[in-house]
């Protein structure tokens, strides 16, 4: 999301993110996974907020998976109070992997952690989250881009690729080691969605090129790597709206529809928001039982602009492109 106007309203209202039961859960950035039949959201939150469902529809608010503020990430972000961002699930060879945004607002002192797990049920004895510290890190004069909103995805040959970013310039994709708690050496990097950024700017600046939170799912012989435009947090005003393109090459091009390198400026719009939700976005993508899902958060204007939780399924065209029903922001 947006980390360079987050109102303070939303500051305050996302510790209680899921306080009830509910499918009219408030979220902000959402992925999910699914085990044992069961499905588990992660979202922005206090020590990341976590909640559980059978149905994707009625989620239960879970514990949140730190208790206290990881002790590496007051170190390398003195700004950092435990409020954590845009996590990432993933699932490797006996182990959950959580990445995790920590981030000074308005700055690129940013890093991406990771936590383990054996087990995402708090019942199950094996049930542990193991912090497994800072895996990459952005600094202010250093880097022009963002440590933020990570995703990760395996190519075609298992390796692992980190693709995360806001602002600055654009979003990147750096290989991970085999373990996937570090950067491979050496390293190797591609910038694979930007947006034009105003000239002569602060380099300590964000800057006015709004794009941010990659995410790239596998599918019809392609990489889509999704994306969200333009401003989320400010409810009726909020512009967020999510783009797509796709490559044959986990390290792109990622072309849209037109051809337009999404690294030049490109990407077609696949959900943009209406009255009722102004801004969508910052959404993930999975397959569940045979069908796509697309999950993502909303402005909902019927509840003062509040972040509300969004899941709805993904068709395709003839052509192998994403479609989404639109009527997902009538209710």
């Amino acid at each position: 999301m947006k980390r360079t106007i987050i109102l303070l309203s939303f500051i305050l209202l996302l510790p209680l993110l899921g306080c009830t039961q509910s499918s009219d859960i408030l979220v902000h950035d959402p992925v999910v996974a699914k085990e044992e039949g069961k499905y588990y959201l992660f979202c922005t939150g206090w020590g990341i907020a976590v909640y559980s469902s059978e149905n994707m529809k009625d989620w239960k608010k879970e514990a949140s998976v730190f208790a206290e503020p990881p002790s590496w990430a007051l170190e390398t972000v003195k700004e950092f109070k435990g409020h954590i961002w845009a996590p990432d699930i993933s699932y490797h060879d006996g182990w959950y992997y959580l990445y995790y945004s920590v981030s000074a607002f308005a700055k690129n002192t940013s890093a991406i952690g990771l936590v383990m797990n054996k087990t995402l049920d708090p019942a199950d004895k094996d049930f542990k989250w193991i912090d497994k510290g800072m895996v990459v890190q952005s600094v202010p004069n250093r880097d022009f881009w963002n440590a933020i909103d990570p995703n990760l995805v395996e190519d075609d040959n298992g390796t692992p690729w980190m693709s995360f970013g806001s602002f600055w310039g654009g979003l990147k994709l750096v290989r991970l080691s085999e373990d996937r708690t570090a950067l491979a050496e050496p390293q190797e990097w591609y910038t694979i969605a930007a947006r034009k950024r105003t000239d002569f700017l602060d380099d300590k600046e964000p800057g006015d090129a709004a794009i941010e939170a990659p995410f790239i799912f596998k599918k019809n012989g392609y990489y889509y790597l999704f994306a969200s435009w333009d401003y989320c947090c400010r409810g009726a005003e909020s512009t967020y709206k999510m783009v797509v393109g796709r490559s044959e090459k986990v390290t792109g091009p990622y072309l849209d529809k037109e051809g337009k390198d999404m690294a030049k400026g490109g990407g077609t719009i696949l959900l943009s928001g209406n009255k009722k939700w102004p801004g969508v976005g910052h959404n993930s993508t999975y397959t569940f039982d045979g069908e796509d899902y697309l999950v993502f958060h909303g402005y909902d204007m019927n509840d003062d602009g509040k972040p509300k939780l969004k899941i709805t399924k993904i068709n395709w065209d003839s052509d192998f492109w994403p479609v989404i029903d639109q009527s997902v922001l009538s209710k």
